[in-house]
């Protein structure tokens, strides 16, 4: 389960259910997520998603997602976190000994 071992709902505020239906409410029940051509994705938003990652509950900070859009855009988030936390493996190319300064 995408819950198991997370310690996010525990950080949620007490009044989560009521900020989700008024954040839901606020954006006309709408998927708020808009694409590289600047249109809105529109399709039935059930989730209440957090703009900038962390524990920024304000209003301003929340929008109405449809599953598809949260799913992607929580993934591609966790990659961005794990990809920070990788050990690099890749090693800067020698330079030929008669192209050194």
């Amino acid at each position: 389960m995408a819950w198991e071992g997370s310690t996010r709902r525990a950080r949620l505020p007490k009044d989560w259910p009521r900020t989700r239906r008024r954040i839901l409410r606020r954006d006309g029940y709408e998927c708020q997520t808009r694409f590289s051509d600047g249109r809105l994705c529109g399709l039935p938003a059930n989730q209440v998603d957090h703009i900038e990652p962390g524990n920024d509950h304000r209003d301003a900070n929340l929008q109405a997602l449809c599953t598809w859009c949260h799913t992607h855009k929580s993934s591609s988030e966790g990659g961005t976190a794990a990809a920070h936390t990788r050990v690099r493996t890749h090693k800067p190319a020698p330079i030929h000994p008669a192209l050194e300064d």
